[in-house]
């Protein structure tokens, strides 16, 4: 089993800033990131994340805009 070989099996990983990824099933995952539910074959693994991964930015990047326009709001009422 190798991340080349058409057999292996992929488990998809999420980090804290639910940035996606894959893994072998047959390794543990490293710290700092879980397994999602999805595992199959490496196509099909990369197809989910293609699907679900809609915004690239970082959590952490997607709350400070989110924060920036709150307080933004906030001045202009």
């Amino acid at each position: 089993m190798s991340w080349g070989d058409d057999d292996t099996t992929f488990d998809v990983v999420m980090n804290d800033e639910e940035q996606y990824s894959i893994w072998p099933s047959y390794k543990p995952i490293p710290a700092g990131w879980k397994a999602v539910g999805k595992q199959g074959k490496k196509a099909e693994c990369l197809a989910y994340i293609d699907v679900t991964w809609t915004d690239m930015r970082p959590l952490s990047l997607r709350k400070a805009l989110a924060q920036e326009e709150a307080e933004r709001q906030s001045r202009m009422s």
